[in-house]
């Protein structure tokens, strides 16, 4: 079968793929269905196309070509995005599900500790990597073996896992390009999002993860730049980045808000707090899309539904709490409560408890800022201080565009506004009682001695009632309230140690040891917190290890106190010496009226001196801004100059780039259709055309082959042409010389069979005779015996009786036939006077349908003739003031002409054609005439002789 019989038909072509496949050849198979897809011959689709996508998508699994199956995918987009949307789905779903399952059997092999068995390739086969694949498995296999600690596993995941991964990571991206503005398969994309995310979280693929969440924005932001966010209704054939794409619906910002809550998911567990940071930000950017949908007039978007925002929010306390970002936690914990409480009518007491203790808690957990610390004192001296102000800016303006991107009440959030928060709402009411002891020893407490004592209680009843079970490193459960113990005992030494710096300068650590004993906290770790709070500027506190304690304040000046002494000093010394050597008033009084009087008599100069100036430099402030103005409106219109310019040389620049791309299209479909003839051609004179290059086709004649090709075929039909004729010769000859051969022999044949068919019927005759006159002679000794037996004698009494007996059961049977003929007869009758009675009754309903009928006929032609009578009347009442309104329009125009009445010829006095047109029409006509005008005019008028008659 020839190559263009599998392009003709794609049946062929899937039926040789399988055969191919059959006999190990899968290459060969990939690539002729390659060739069937990447047709331009094939524009619509059919389910063949399926069957074949699908053999074609197993063959690139099993064989590894990830850009291959990418290939194919687009084009079978191209092939059925508009025709069959649902045959894309299926397909795209079965190459995932295949792929996965690909992934979890390489993963148990590898867990096994079974190696790949050597493919056997085919001529010119490629392995299961490319060769850039193929150096890196090298290398990746040589460096694990050098740094792993076991390289037999690495060696294993490398050769059996790391190849499925990246097939799976290569299908995962060609789907969510394939369908990344499809509208019809949105839910496909988004499934098949969220189930690339689960294989990210689930193979630990960091970097990959990266890439597909850069991806996901980039077709965000298609879709928020160019998806028609702004418009009541979209037409997505105005550019190609959307091509597919129907607009934005609650249902697509319902989808988009579930994937990336798992991309947000994902992000805590792999611990990219960064990206998990950027997915909020687009978060934020689906919601302001929402909310500017819900602004359009007509349009119906409800806004995104309180169960999902609240489980956004339980997803971010997760989030921010293993990024130890204890204030963003404690606003999620917030914001998910108030959700809970305002939209959660069946949330039970204790849930509302333990949700309401969740958040003062996390709000208990946030570390004090130095502004906060700092706040209520006049002022703060020193480059530190400047520097801390610096840096606090910079920290504010971070938190208000997190706290914006996070849709929370302020744009300052701090540990004083969430705590200010709870206390307004009365959050504190629905906690236990512990707890809210707890809140007053860190919050109002300032006792530094007893205030662990009341602590220690508090902390274990916490740990107690939520059942937390430490691990070795002392950190608790996530699921319980027992994990925010190691962060308030934290917030605890914190708040012992400021306490005891506003009470002592220096304390031994013994003391501070002593103080914290029933925490549970080894020195270590408070030494850690103190320094670490230090270095924050929270705290100015030293440790001096060498004097065994801890000492308040900086090196420099060791208190808030003796920061101001010298200013004190230098004042207080002033005051002495005026009390020791009073100063002479009197001259100072002249120097000051002197200099008040100088001031009083410039005061009016100077004032108008200030108000020029101030024209002047309000003038000066005028003209350098309307030469700015002018400046950027010159810089403007450049501006826009060039860019037109710019514009118009890149449409220029496109356009010929467009019509080169399309003259070399043209060209190579050309030279394609040359090449494919050339092939046909070559194909059908018996040459091999599969090892011919691009270069050796060129070369040949495309007119000299056709001409070869027809000479060879007219030269092939004649000789078959002559092949016929002779061998119809040679069966001539063959058939006349056997016929007469076989002539005489038939003749004699004839004769022999006649000879013998006659002796045979002639004995026949005489063995017929002979049996006869033996059964005869038998029957005659038979007979004889039987009347020396006399059974004769008995056979006519023995006749007699057997023919009563059936005589009168022939009589019994008549009588019962005649009484069921008797029973037939009057049935017979029965039946045939109801036939009668209903023709009967049918004839005379019938007749009287007949009657209706004819009577309905009847009228309806009389109706029809009574409104063709009514229309006829119309049409002439119509006509007749048809013709009154013409005549009176005919009268009409006479009279703006000025003539009369039109009067015939023979009322115009004498009634000849060339008399006088003056008169009344009373005279007498002719006697030949009549009143008509006609006869001979013999000039017997009545009226004056005219002049202009044909005779005067």
């Amino acid at each position: 079968m020839s190559y263009n019989s599998y392009l003709n038909k794609p049946e062929n072509a899937l039926r040789r793929a399988e055969e191919l496949v059959a006999i190990s050849q899968a290459s060969a198979a990939l690539s002729l269905l390659h060739e069937i897809l990447s047709s331009r011959r094939h524009k619509t689709w059919s389910p063949t196309y399926e069957k074949i996508i699908i053999l074609y998508l197993d063959l690139c699994l099993k064989l590894g070509r990830s850009r291959e199956a990418k290939d194919g995918l687009h084009q079978y987009r191209n092939l059925s995005q508009s025709q069959a949307p649902g045959s894309l789905e299926a397909v795209i779903r079965h190459l995932i599900e295949a792929s996965e399952k690909k992934c979890r059997e390489a993963k148990e092999a590898a867990d096994k500790g079974e190696l790949p068995k050597p493919d056997e390739k085919g001529e010119g086969e490629e392995a299961t990597a490319d060769d850039d694949d193929a150096d890196f498995y090298e290398g990746s296999v040589l460096l694990l073996s050098t740094m792993s600690t076991d390289p037999e596993k690495a060696q294993r995941d490398t050769a059996v896992l790391l190849p499925a991964l990246k097939f799976l990571w290569e299908v995962y991206r060609a789907v969510l390009d394939i369908l990344k503005s499809n509208s019809k398969l949105e839910r496909l994309y988004h499934g098949a999002a969220v189930s690339a995310l689960r294989f990210c979280g689930e193979y630990k693929r960091r970097v990959e993860f990266r890439r597909l969440c850069d991806m996901m924005r980039m077709h965000l932001g298609n879709l928020s730049k160019f998806g028609g966010v702004g418009a009541v209704s979209f037409d997505a054939g105005r550019n190609n980045k959307v091509r597919g794409w129907e607009g934005w619906t609650a249902e697509s910002i319902e989808l988009h808000l579930q994937t990336r809550f798992a991309q947000l998911e994902t992000a805590s567990t792999l611990r990219l707090y960064t990206e998990g940071f950027r997915t909020v930000e687009d978060i934020y950017n689906i919601l302001q899309i929402s909310r500017t949908r819900r602004k359009l007039p007509g349009v119906n978007i409800p806004p995104p539904k309180a169960k999902i925002m609240a489980a956004y929010y339980e997803k971010l306390t997760h989030l921010f709490w293993v990024s130890e970002n204890y204030l963003f936690h404690a606003f999620a914990w917030y914001k998910y409560y108030s959700l809970c409480k305002e939209y959660n009518r069946g949330m039970s007491p204790e849930m509302k408890t333990m949700q309401a203790s969740a958040v003062l808690l996390s709000a208990l957990c946030i570390p004090t800022t130095t502004s906060e610390i700092n706040k209520g004192k006049s002022k703060s001296l020193g480059r530190d201080a400047i520097q801390s102000t610096v840096e606090d800016d910079i920290a504010k303006e971070k938190m208000a565009r997190m706290a914006t991107l996070l849709g929370f009440h302020t744009r300052e959030p701090s540990r004083e506004a969430i705590l200010a928060e709870i206390r307004s709402r009365n959050i504190i009411d629905d906690v236990p009682d512990y707890l809210r002891d707890l809140y007053v020893i860190l919050e109002d407490s300032t006792d530094p001695l007893d205030m662990v004592e009341k602590g220690r209680p508090l902390l274990d009843t916490l740990r107690t009632e939520s059942a937390v079970a430490e691990s070795t490193d002392g950190d608790a459960e996530d699921n319980t309230l027992g994990r925010y113990v190691g962060p308030l005992t934290n917030m605890l030494i914190l708040k012992l140690i400021f306490n005891l710096s506003a009470a002592y300068h220096t304390i031994s650590l013994d003391h501070v040891k002593k103080l914290t004993s029933g925490l549970g906290v080894s020195f270590e770790q408070m030494e850690k917190s103190i320094i670490l709070s230090a270095q924050s500027r929270a705290l100015s506190v030293r440790i001096d290890h060498r004097a065994g304690c801890i000492r308040f304040g900086t090196a420099a000046l060791e208190s808030d106190e003796m920061r101001g002494q010298l200013s004190i000093l230098a004042k207080r010394l002033t005051t002495a010496c005026n009390i020791i050597s009073p100063p002479d008033t009197s001259s100072i009084a002249d120097e000051r009226a002197i200099l008040y009087a100088g001031v009083r008599s410039s005061l009016e100069s100077e004032h108008i001196n200030t108000l020029e100036r101030k024209v002047v430099i309000e003038k000066r402030k005028e003209e350098a801004e309307r030469l700015v103005q002018e400046q950027l409106r010159a810089e403007e219109a450049q501006r826009k100059a060039e860019e037109l310019a710019r514009k118009a040389e890149e449409d220029r620049r496109l356009a010929r780039e467009q019509k080169m791309r399309e003259k070399e299209k043209l060209q190579k479909i050309q030279e394609e259709m040359d090449a494919m003839e050339k092939k046909r051609y070559l194909t059908a004179m018996g040459r091999n055309v599969e090892n011919m290059t691009a270069e050796q086709l060129k070369e040949v004649d495309t007119a000299a082959l056709a001409k070869e090709h027809a000479d060879k075929a007219n030269k092939k039909k004649e000789e078959a042409e002559r092949k016929v004729k002779e061998a119809a010769r040679q069966l001539d000859y063959l058939v006349r010389a056997v016929r007469i051969e076989e002539l005489p022999r038939i003749k004699e044949a004839y004769e022999t069979k006649t000879k013998e068919d006659r002796t045979r019927y002639e004995q026949d005759v005489v063995d017929k005779a002979k049996r006869a006159k033996e059964q005869w002679d038998t029957d005659v000794n038979e007979k004889a015996c039987l009347r020396d037996c006399s059974v004769f004698n008995y056979s006519s009494e023995f006749q007699s009786m057997i023919m009563a007996a059936r005589t009168g059961v022939h009589e019994a049977l008549c009588k019962e036939e005649d009484e069921r003929a008797e029973l037939e007869a009057e049935k017979g009758k029965l039946t045939r006077a109801r036939k009668r009675k209903a023709d009967e009754a049918r004839k005379a309903e019938e007749a009287r349908i007949a009657a209706e009928k004819a009577e309905a006929d009847r009228k309806a032609e009389e109706e029809r003739q009574r409104k063709e009578e009514e229309r006829r009347q119309r049409q002439e009442e119509l006509e007749k003031k048809e013709r009154m309104r013409m005549e009176e329009q005919r009268e009409r125009e006479q009279k703006e002409r000025g003539g009369g009445k039109y009067v015939p010829p023979s009322r115009r006095g004498g009634g000849s054609r060339w008399g006088g047109a003056g008169g009344s029409g009373a005279g007498s006509s002719s006697d030949r005439g009549g009143g008509y005008g006609g006869g001979r005019y013999d000039g017997r008028d009545n009226g004056p002789r005219q002049t202009n008659s044909r005779w005067s």
